[in-house]
């Protein structure tokens, strides 16, 4: 960085000599032809008063030439001793140079950063240390670059290094700083606010609900195409329940994306989980019916193995059943043990059928990677929800079963606690 300068200012230095010292030399050629043509006409004119003297017979030929020799030394003295300052305050060419001596530097520093790469002015060490991403891998060039920035805030290719360099390190509190800096100095790139959504979720135990909707949404007002931020505000979606905004992002991020796109599969097995939630609340099939108006059905899915389904029996234990009604929505489902809380297989039932016998296959996977055979050990739940939605609330009634590997049958599930 200090290089960078030094180089910069001798730069600067050159190109003032190739301008400033024409100026200034012009000036002196032309401040020297004047006195001199100035110096010759008053020599010429003494000395023709003198020869006219000389032929009037007032001065004899020794005292001419004597007196001749005298103007010309007098003439000489003159010459040598002229005043600089005189110089300069008359002559227009040598105070062009002073100013233009005094304004390049003050224009040249503001005009690079307008036009010029910024990244030159992040130390070159953490450049050269930062992989294709622009991620900083080394905890040195990170902390060299931060005392940078203390210096340089304005500067968004900085705060973007470091914000990547934060994500990647898992230092998420220092991420979402670096990133609001960063929307300051860029607010309309839609892509810093979905990646600011996801370094603040990520600061806030992965969940997207509050601060992180409100920057996708502001990612998705700038450009209503951002992928990123597309599945991710479907995803902001399904946790906080509202199924039908879910399938409409998905679905027009599968709109978006190439058939062949790796994650298509992926991301209809999402759609589909959430129509399925949707059909579960109130209301929703009217929902549902706008849904299956839209482009892109999921496609089909591989038959289930009977023989890793799970199956068994629910109840309700002692004096639970008088604290619901016949019409209250039931949910088994199945979750891994130890993985990702989002439910494996589903199945929604009423009051009035329990006590019931029910089975959880590979067919009722919300995602092709999240199935029941995926899994060693998962948790099998049975649930009444007044509210109607599968997320379990206060109030509501729970039982499960621990520890059930793939395959487990003749379970007995029994509801016996209320949710806090």
């Amino acid at each position: 960085m200090t290089l960078f300068w030094i180089v910069c200012a001798v730069l600067l230095v050159i190109a003032l000599l190739f301008l400033v010292l024409p100026l200034w030399r012009a000036s002196a050629n032309n401040n020297d032809v004047l006195r001199d043509a100035a110096n010759l006409e008053i020599l010429r004119d003494q000395a023709a008063e003198m020869e006219k003297d000389l032929q009037n017979g007032l001065l004899t030929q020794e005292a001419f030439e004597q007196g001749k020799r005298e103007l010309q030394a007098r003439l000489l003295d003159e010459v040598k001793t002229t005043g600089q300052t005189e110089k300069l305050a008359h002559n227009p060419a040598r105070k062009l140079a002073v100013v233009l001596a005094l304004l390049l530097p003050l224009f040249a520093v503001p005009f690079y950063f307008v036009v010029g790469n910024s990244k030159a002015l992040l130390p070159q060490e953490e450049l050269a240390v930062a992989d294709g991403f622009g991620v900083i891998r080394s905890e040195a060039a990170l902390q060299e670059l931060e005392k940078k920035m203390e210096r340089l805030p304005e500067n968004p290719d900085g705060w973007l290094m470091l914000a990547r360099s934060y994500v990647e390190m898992q230092r998420y509190p220092d991420a979402v700083r670096a990133y609001a800096n960063l929307v300051k100095l860029v607010p309309n790139e839609p892509q810093l606010w979905t990646d600011y959504a996801d370094a603040t979720a990520m600061n806030n135990n992965q969940s997207l609900a509050g601060e992180p909707t409100k920057y996708l949404n502001k990612a998705l007002e700038l450009d209503p195409s951002n992928t990123s931020a597309l599945a991710l505000s479907g995803s902001a979606a399904m946790e906080r329940g509202d199924y039908y905004a879910a399938a409409v992002h998905w679905q027009k991020l599968v709109d978006l994306l190439p058939p062949d796109y790796p994650d298509v599969q992926m991301i209809h097995e999402g759609i589909k989980q959430a129509k399925q939630f949707l059909s579960m609340q109130k209301g929703g099939k009217q929902k549902l019916a706008q849904l299956e108006k839209m482009k892109g059905a999921a496609p089909a899915q591989a038959a289930a193995d009977p023989a890793l389904a799970i199956s068994g029996r629910v109840s309700f234990g002692a004096g639970m059943a008088g604290m619901v009604s016949p019409t209250d929505t039931v949910f088994i489902l199945a979750r891994a043990a130890n993985g990702p809380k989002m439910p494996l297989a589903v199945l929604r039932k009423q009051v009035k059928d329990l006590p019931l016998e029910f089975t959880l296959d590979d067919s009722m996977a919300m995602q092709p990677e999240l199935k029941l055979s995926g899994f060693g050990e998962v948790v099998i739940v049975a649930r009444v929800s007044k509210s109607g939605s599968p997320m379990g609330q206060p109030g509501d009634l729970e039982g499960s079963v621990q520890a059930v590997k793939p395959g487990s049958k003749n379970l007995s599930l029994v509801i016996n606690r209320v949710v806090k």
